[in-house]
């Protein structure tokens, strides 16, 4: 374990007053875990475990964990290859037979780093079919037997891809000869004594000592959630007792060798020697200048956050069961309640907000400049947004004039707004992702065009999706239709010829549509799917 560098104050009283909104007993809630020096020193749960019976959250029941669940499957498969069976430089095609040859070449390493490049059949599923997906992990592998382009050439930059540790999980299969789930039983939770920690695929069996996930509607009611189908991108549940045990064994594992753990950690670096942030499974990074170790999850109804840092010897995990909550949000308060001599919050410099719609002309992406409409857990209403490719993030603009995202984010925050030219509504825009720079360039305000200029069927055949966009008597909406369901999204006008396809519910899916001179094609953008193609049908 590292030398303590920071001061660690304690204080009970500081955390329940940061829990002190969801301690009551008739809503979703928060169940919580912070340990010193490996040593557990807070342990609660706040809120309904279940809103339709009166049990309350603790640190022993089951909750859904999400995307913390990929660290735990780059583990298993850097086990395999101590045991020689595998190799983090092979091509995924060597594993998982009858890929198409824009994706058989990914490394296992760009898989697990988010560098790979390919495109996201998870989030190309989600946006095109919905949420509530009956496929199997078979069935979406199967996906990338057809599609046949890619978000970006290979390491050349990060894109946060659900669907490589698809493939990343099928890999540990075939090579095991194993369920994934016995995998990680057999040699990662028993071996550690997480015995209430394990796989589940899917929502729909019974399960002991398990939370339910709450989603909220638009109109703020609570609904019950449930998972479609997940493994190694997040289908784990586990106890915030188990996590804890969890972040002690990082200090001095005894599953996986120093090398491994190394490896695990070590965030990679793209070609233009720009470092991601982003190991295998695992950001490190710093908050307010102290170096952390973290993953979060978050997805329907449910989020979750662990954090290790090691200059404090502090552990902690966050794990909430309502939607309309964020255990990043609380995670990072706990530090802020227990850590002195952090770094000062980065104020942001008072002003008139900026505004404008920006576009990219070199690959037809989108941002926007605007107030925030709604709040949300990690969104004030009013302040000010730049939305990228649909997606809101709240960024605070700097004393040197530059938007960064906001602290909440976390360690994933490798981008920079760069406003060129004074005033609230600049001329243009440099976006810095990840060291690869782009110029957006504003668009003129635009009357919402006649939707008949445009309406009609689109196909992407590579992804067996159709769309249709068609006028209602109040909005623009675009239906699309895949092997697995169908979903809507409504569409605003941006600019001319671009426009953002929104949610009708809670969830921040949706994206920009940018159309061609002639409305013969339009390229779909969200944060994890680059310029994919659909092409008007007749």
């Amino acid at each position: 374990m590292a030398a303590k560098s920071l001061a660690v104050e304690f204080d009970e009283r500081k955390i329940d007053a940061i829990f002190s909104q969801v301690d009551q007993c008739h809503k979703p809630g928060a169940a919580v875990g912070i340990a010193i020096d490996g040593k557990p020193v807070y342990r609660k749960g706040f809120g309904l475990a279940n809103m339709e019976l009166p049990i309350v959250l603790s640190p022993s029941i089951r909750m859904r964990i999400y995307s913390m669940t990929k660290h735990f499957a780059c583990l298993a498969y850097m086990l395999l290859c101590e045991d020689g069976k595998a190799g983090l430089d092979d091509a995924i095609g060597k594993h998982v037979v009858g890929l198409n040859p824009a994706s058989q070449n990914a490394t296992v390493l760009q898989l697990m780093g988010h560098t790979s490049g390919i495109r996201d059949a998870n989030d190309i599923c989600w946006q095109f079919n919905g949420t509530g997906l009956p496929a199997t992990s078979a069935d979406l592998v199967a996906l990338y037997r057809d599609i046949n382009d890619v978000n970006t050439p290979a390491g050349t930059t990060w894109i946060y891809n659900i669907g490589g540790y698809l493939l990343l999980t099928a890999a540990i299969e075939q090579i095991a000869g194993k369920r994934f789930e016995d995998v990680l039983r057999e040699r990662i939770f028993e071996p550690v004594g997480m015995f209430n920690t394990m796989l589940r695929r899917r929502d729909i069996d019974f399960i002991p000592n398990s939370a339910t996930m709450h989603m909220t509607t638009m109109d703020g009611a609570y609904v019950k959630s449930y998972l479609g189908n997940m493994a190694g991108e997040g289908g784990i549940v586990s106890t915030v007792d188990d996590m804890l045990r969890w972040l002690k064994h990082m200090d001095a594992p005894v599953v996986g060798t120093a090398e491994t753990w190394k490896l695990m950690k070590a965030p990679h670096v793209l070609a233009n020697g720009t470092s991601t942030g982003y190991g295998l499974g695992l950001w490190a990074g710093k908050y307010r200048g102290a170096d952390q170790v973290r993953h979060g999850g978050v997805g329907m109804g449910a989020n979750s956050q662990m954090i290790k840092l090691p200059g404090a010897a502090l552990d902690i995990v966050v794990m909430v069961n309502g939607h309309d909550l964020s255990a990043f949000t609380f995670g990072n308060h706990i530090i802020d309640a227990c850590v002195s001599g952090l770094e000062p919050v980065k104020e942001e410099v008072k002003g008139k907000l900026l505004t404008g719609v920006y576009v990219s002309k070199k690959t037809g992406r989108v941002v926007r400049l605007s107030p925030a409409e709604r709040a949300t857990p990690v969104i004030k209403e009013g302040q000010q947004i730049a939305t990228v490719d649909g997606i809101d993030i709240p960024v605070v603009i700097s004393d040197d004039g530059n938007l960064h995202p906001t602290a909440l984010l976390g360690p994933s925050s490798r981008l920079l707004v760069t406003p060129m030219g004074g005033g609230t509504e600049p001329g243009s825009l440099r976006l810095n992702e990840f060291g690869n720079i782009d110029e957006f360039v504003r668009q003129k305000a635009s009357v919402q065009p006649d939707p008949r200029n445009f309406a009609g069927r689109y196909a992407h055949p590579a992804t067996g999706t159709e769309a249709t966009i068609y006028d209602t008597d109040n909005s623009v909406r675009l239906k699309t239709a895949g092997r697995f369901g169908a979903t809507e999204l409504e569409l605003e006008c941006l600019a001319e010829g671009y426009w953002r396809a929104k949610a009708t519910t809670p969830m921040p899916w949706g994206g920009t549509l940018s159309f061609d001179s002639n409305g013969r094609s339009f390229l779909y953008h969200s944060d994890r799917t680059v310029g994919l193609r659909f092409l008007r049908c007749g």
